[in-house]
């Protein structure tokens, strides 16, 4: 939901109801989203004023912790806030989830273990994660957190799949693609720990510098994708959710679109499921390695 802000009524009711109908029921939003605090957040509750029986049919996601320009703020009483007012945007009494949005350099655990510990009390928080965190930095929080962490948001698709392609190649000091980042090893560690990796930025093909589906610096890569798209008769964007979706971790897309259409066409890859050959054929398509 992070792109609605200039979207009218209308427009988010049809994105909304495009999700609906083709099987999606989890939105995800952030209190920084549109530019202002609040701001998308504050959209989609006024275009869609879900009843209360509509509201208990999805799950409504958002994130706190990023002071714009400034920054990052798990204090008890930065989080407190910004829960009370994504409530009041969104307009409903409760989250389903709360992520921790990238981390604070200067978090202290039992400040954040005290705030989700009067909001889940409250009934205003459901579950709670985190986005953009290390294996340690989700240790750090453990250490005073009971909560269970039940999802990471991280940057993955098939070009930009570090956490993926890294340890594939790992101890192997002639390979670029061996180098650890980020401590490594957090697709396994969030597996071992029943944490969700939510992929963000799924047909980006780096760090918002452009999408690679039909992107000619990518042609290899793009014509794994039509064949396959062809094979399974779906769009091409379908087969590039189907990689994430058949990873064994279980991973959730984030789909990041406002276009209906797109919507439709990527939620069509969650019914796909690429057989390991092809699998492989894409990740050595977009450039990995193989030892």
């Amino acid at each position: 939901m992070m792109r609605i802000i200039d979207k009218d009524d209308a427009q988010i009711r049809d994105l909304y109801q495009t999700a609906r109908d083709a099987g999606i029921d989890f939105f995800d939003h952030a209190d920084i989203y549109g530019g202002r605090m609040h701001a998308c957040e504050e959209r989609f509750g006024q275009a869609l004023n879900l009843s209360g029986a509509e509201r208990s049919e999805i799950t409504l996601q958002t994130k706190c912790g990023i002071v714009p320009g400034k920054m990052f703020d798990f204090s008890y009483e930065h989080i407190i806030t910004q829960v009370e007012g994504s409530l009041r945007a969104l307009r409903t009494d409760y989250i389903d989830v709360l992520l921790l949005h990238r981390p604070d350099a200067l978090v202290e655990p039992d400040e954040v273990a005290r705030a989700f510990d009067e909001l889940a009390a409250a009934g205003k928080v459901r579950a709670f994660g985190v986005s953009n965190h290390t294996p340690r930095q989700i240790d750090l929080l453990r250490t005073a957190v009971t909560q269970p962490l039940v999802a990471n948001q991280l940057q993955l698709s098939i070009t930009h799949a570090p956490m993926i392609a890294q340890p594939i190649t790992m101890n192997m000091a002639g390979e670029q693609q061996s180098i650890e980042r980020d401590g490594g090893g957090i697709v396994d560690y969030c597996r071992i720990n029943g944490i969700t990796v939510q992929a963000w930025s799924p047909f980006q093909a780096g760090f918002f510098n452009g999408v690679f589906l039909g992107n000619p610096d990518y042609p290899e890569l793009n014509a794994v994708i039509d064949r396959l798209a062809e094979k399974y008769d779906v769009p091409p964007i379908a087969i590039a959710t189907a990689w994430i979706t058949r990873h064994p971790a279980k991973m959730q897309v984030v789909l990041g679109t406002t276009t209906p259409e797109r919507v439709r066409d990527a939620a069509a890859g969650a019914d796909v499921e690429l057989t390991r050959p092809e699998w492989y054929e894409l990740f050595l398509a977009a450039g990995h390695r193989l030892p």
